[in-house]
């Protein structure tokens, strides 16, 4: 009896958590699938009346390539004949470094910039230029500058994400309130303090929005930095590949995995944000 009476009252628990949960995210969850579904059909009839020359949406599971592509996604059978989880692996690890890269250099610049006006009017003038020049267009000067492809293809995803940290970095160090600064004046705060209690937590809103926004053209920049390496395994190759080769449904599939992991990726940074930074912070 009292056994039956807490299955009673946990499953009665259950279903409370799911009602609520279900009240506070039901829309957040319905919306979304209404209209992904929606694009969906409208394409569907779109290739079926011959308004596009895109095959519909359901070629992606009755072509027999794509249907292998989408069953195998750990597929491995050596070279370039690869599932796609390892083409989007390889590829990410190139975005991390490049990432990674762009994130140190964005930041530790705009924290310069930010802090000496001097260095600003010098830098600000060709920080525009550069960051104004699309990632296509470095793939030949990169190709010329650096004889490693791999090197060249984290050079491309570097200089297409610094700019979005390097500039909202900045922003944040110039937006410090002047009364934080006479503070530590005052006080004689020592350069360091400052930098990890003062210029630090008020600048971090903003890093975290260039972070963010950096995070996506990284991922972007993927198919122009792969390019540059040809007959590697990567997502962006595997585009241009079967680009080359008319398997436009292998295309279709691929850019519906570059939109997944882009939407992860950002999602992941949102998480990262909402938990490192402070409640008012984000307010």
């Amino acid at each position: 009896m009292v056994a039956n009476a807490g299955t009673r009252t946990s499953g009665t628990n259950f279903s409370e958590s799911l009602r609520s949960f279900w009240k506070k995210n039901g829309e957040n969850i319905v919306l979304p699938i209404i209209g992904i579904l929606g694009f969906l059909v409208i394409w569907q009839f779109a290739s079926m009346a011959q308004l596009t020359k895109l095959p519909p949406p359901t070629s992606l599971w009755t072509d027999k390539q794509t249907q292998e592509l989408l069953l195998y996604p750990f597929m491995d059978r050596g070279g370039l004949d690869k599932g796609l989880f390892w083409q989007t692996w390889e590829s990410l690890k190139r975005v991390a470094l490049g990432y990674t890269a762009a994130a140190i250099v964005g930041i530790g610049l705009g924290i310069l910039v930010g802090t000496q006006p001097k260095v600003n009017k010098a830098l600000d003038p060709l920080f525009q230029f550069l960051r104004m020049i699309a990632p296509l267009a470095w793939v030949p000067i990169t190709l010329i500058a650096l004889p490693n492809v791999q090197t060249a293809a984290i050079f491309v995803i570097f200089i297409t994400s610094v700019w979005p940290i390097l500039i909202n970095t900045t922003v944040g160090v110039q937006q410090i309130p002047q009364d934080y600064k006479n503070v530590a004046r005052v006080l004689q705060i020592s350069p360091t303090k400052y930098f990890f209690k003062i210029l630090i937590p008020s600048a971090l809103p903003y890093i975290f929005t260039g972070l963010r926004i950096a995070i996506g053209l990284a991922w972007l920049a993927i198919i122009a930095a792969e390019i540059v390496m040809s007959g590697v395994v990567g997502i962006g190759f595997f585009i241009w590949s079967a680009y080359q080769n008319n398997y436009v449904s292998e295309v279709l599939l691929a850019v519906v995995y570059i939109g997944a992991v882009g939407l992860l990726l950002d999602r992941f940074m949102a998480f990262l944000q909402h938990k490192i930074l402070p409640t008012d912070s984000r307010s």
